[in-house]
């Protein structure tokens, strides 16, 4: 086209038909739509009457759609001169006798009269079936658990909030049910996962066909489904419950390998009599399975409250908020207790012990807020902070030979290692001053994944020692296996050696083994100068405990460095 060229015209009717989109402009005080010559072809309407006026069209959408009726004469927005926008989806039958159904996008414009109010509107309309279709298809897959059908878990919790809600609104009762299938892993091992999935399945259409109307059931988790208990005293509750547990247990469950049995195991709750929100509702159900499996699997337990188990959370939560302050505070430190050689009783290396220092300064040792650690899994970061002060304390003493006390689970825990590498691959000189000491009932928990540990640590160049041993009774060929350099007697046995003859029998089995193997020993817990002599003539090689020293917060070499081992 040369610039000359007159612009070519658009016709505006032949685009819209081609797009699928009509014109429309409806007179609201005398209700006529006026519509371009295309709408009855994109609506598939057979007679233009049908959709002459907003009334007359409005007799084609859907019961209980939203119509431009509402999007305009409802609108709480006002005309400023341009006009108010709307955008609005419904359905259409173009013949109510018929199936066909259009599912339209409707766009446009009201713009106000001299009082105030919706005079006119246009705008247009576009056939979204495709479209409708997918985001049909995409909000079923965002509500429903691809595997059964059913409701996930996001979708299920907010069900149970709403029938929450209504049941403390109107004084009601509800329950949640939480049903998992026994032994899954053990038919997913035997049969494949994907038969594991067809008992899913499977359980999931058997629940599905005993439940109620009026109530509602989704996938929990992999081998859980929740049942939302509608207008449900505890009697009912319960009364569901066994119906379910007969209606899996009783009849096989068809698969793609033959027929499997498989059973349920049921917690449940009633609401808002013991949960008010849903948290609670769900922690608590949670709480009434866990029980139920631990007594019998394939049987039902409603949640009932427990004193002692409802202070124990409270104190775990307590628990947690002051450890957690207290590494974001700096407020671990550290404590050393001396291991002194049984000869001349000179200091060979320092134990160092963890403390807490709680905001009112008093002081929390080891034994004290480890255990609470490990049940609340977070003794692994306590165990990283001790390992960043004894390293620097290391550096800072060249001639310091030093101990510290490793939990079990950070004995397998990558950040751990991670830390324990980095940290002495960069300070020349440390690893052979630094002893990690793990407990005997951590070792013997798994010898051959011990014995791994303990290599890896000796490759970094430390040395490892076995405390509180006895307490566990290592055989004397695991000890071998182990690989380890000291042994730590437990002070347990130590201590009444005076007074009891089995004692003394087993702390002298403990020192001779330990010479056979070619093993230090070190005597924990020894009480005073009778027991230290009997433990020199055994020859045990250290000595810690009431009679050496108990932990000092200062670091005795601080004045006067200790002598090397």
């Amino acid at each position: 086209m040369k610039n000359s060229d007159p612009p070519a015209r658009l016709d505006a009717g032949e685009i819209l038909a081609s797009v699928g989109e009509a014109l429309y402009a409806w007179d609201i005080a005398s209700d006529r739509l006026s519509w371009s010559a295309n709408a009855p072809g994109v609506l598939l309407v057979r007679d233009s009457a049908a959709i002459a006026t907003a009334s007359a069209y409005a007799q084609l959408l859907d019961d209980h759609a939203q119509t431009r009726l509402d999007a305009v004469m409802r609108s709480d927005s006002r005309d400023q001169g341009d006009g108010v926008g709307y955008q609005i989806q419904y359905s259409v039958r173009p013949d109510p006798a018929a199936e066909t159904r259009l599912w339209v996008e409707d766009t446009g414009r009201w713009f106000a009269g001299g009082d105030g109010k919706p005079a006119r509107a246009q705008g247009t309309i576009r056939v979204i079936n495709e479209r409708h279709q997918r985001e049909c298809e995409l909000d079923r897959l965002a509500r429903y658990d691809d595997l059964t059908g059913e409701l996930n878990r996001h979708h299920l919790t907010k069900v149970l909030e709403k029938t929450l809600d209504e049941a403390v609104r109107f004084r009601s009762s509800c329950g949640f049910l939480l049903v998992a299938i026994d032994n899954l892993a053990r038919i997913n091992d035997s049969y494949g996962f994907d038969v594991g999935d067809q008992v899913i399945g499977a359980v999931g259409k058997r629940i599905r066909g005993l439940m109620r109307g009026k109530d509602t059931l989704g996938r929990y988790a992999g081998n859980k489904f929740g049942i939302v208990l509608r207008d449900c005293t505890p009697d009912d509750m319960a009364i569901a419950a066994e119906r379910l547990l007969a209606g899996v247990r009783d009849e096989m469950l068809p698969t793609a390998v033959g027929s499997i049995a498989a059973t349920v195991t049921i917690g449940g709750v009633t609401t808002p009599r013991h949960a008010r929100i849903i948290a609670e509702v769900l922690a608590r159900a949670q709480d009434a399975l866990d029980t139920a499996k631990g007594k019998r699997r394939g049987s039902f337990l409603a949640y009932r409250p427990n004193i002692e188990r409802e202070t124990q959370r409270r104190e775990n939560v307590r628990a947690t908020d002051e450890i957690v302050a207290a590494l974001n505070e700096r407020r671990i430190f550290l404590a050393y207790e001396p291991v002194v050689t049984t000869v001349d009783r000179r200091p060979a290396f320092y134990e160092c012990l963890m403390r807490v220092r709680r905001h009112d300064g008093s002081l929390l040792g080891a034994g004290e807020i480890v255990p609470v650690a490990e049940r609340l899994g977070l003794v692994r970061l306590l165990d990283h902070r001790v390992l960043e002060l004894v390293v620097d304390e290391l550096v800072g003493a060249p001639a310091l030979q030093a101990s510290v006390n490793v939990s079990p689970g950070s004995t397998t825990d990558a950040d751990w290692w991670a830390g324990l590498g980095s940290m002495l691959r960069a300070r020349a000189g440390v690893a052979e001053r630094l002893i990690i000491e793990i407990t005997e009932n951590a070792a013997i928990e798994d010898i051959d994944e011990t014995k791994g540990f303990v290599a890896r640590v000796k490759d970094l160049g430390c040395r490892i020692a076995i405390d509180d041993f006895g307490a566990g009774y290592t055989s004397f060929r695991n000890l071998r296996k182990l690989g380890v350099d000291i042994v730590k007697i437990d002070g347990a046995f130590v201590q009444n050696m005076i007074r009891s003859e089995d004692d003394r029998a087993f702390v002298r089995t403990l020192v001779d083994l330990g010479k056979r193997l070619k093993l230090l020993t070190v005597a924990e817990w020894v009480p005073d100068e009778r027991t230290a002599k009997m433990l020199e003539a055994w020859g045990c090689d250290y000595l810690q405990g009431a009679l050496i020293g108990l932990a000092a917060v200062e670091p005795p070499w601080r004045a006067t460095i200790a002598k090397a081992i």
